[in-house]
């Protein structure tokens, strides 16, 4: 109960967008929560310890809202891998992924394997590969 609680008050995106500071997170609220349920820590201080760390989510979520810069710098930004018939090279490799990753977004998500009918590809900073048809409006 004690979890839901907590998840409720950091807010829906701690469970549904996973940016990194979002992982992070859970991952955080996971491992010390455990340690209560195991008895290796008192309760009280894991409770205040696992607000606190909603709290600053909340805080650093409600900033990155209002500045982008802030935002760039904690979530990063997208790469684009694929523009206009050409693999950007070097940004593939900024993004560590490989022209195959980059072929299983696009029959993943366009549902194709013709790059004739692709206008970009990018990487999100959650890691997610979008892609971007050419009869699609922009």
């Amino acid at each position: 109960m004690l979890a839901l609680i907590l998840i409720r008050i950091s807010g829906r995106r701690s469970f549904g967008i996973g940016s990194p500071l979002d992982n992070i997170i859970v991952i955080l609220l996971g491992a010390i929560l455990s340690r209560a349920v195991v008895g290796a820590l008192p309760f009280t201080p894991v409770i205040v310890t696992c607000l606190a760390i909603v709290l600053l989510h909340r805080f650093v979520s409600w900033l990155k809202s209002k500045s982008s810069s802030f935002n760039k710098l904690v979530d990063g930004e997208k790469i684009i891998v694929f523009n206009n018939g050409k693999f950007l090279h070097t940004n593939m490799s900024r993004a560590q992924i490989c022209k195959e990753d980059i072929m299983q977004g696009i029959r993943k998500s366009a549902l194709t394997d013709d790059l004739n009918v692709i206008r970009s590809v990018y990487i999100e900073y959650t890691g997610e590969i979008t892609v971007v048809t050419k009869d699609t409006q922009a």
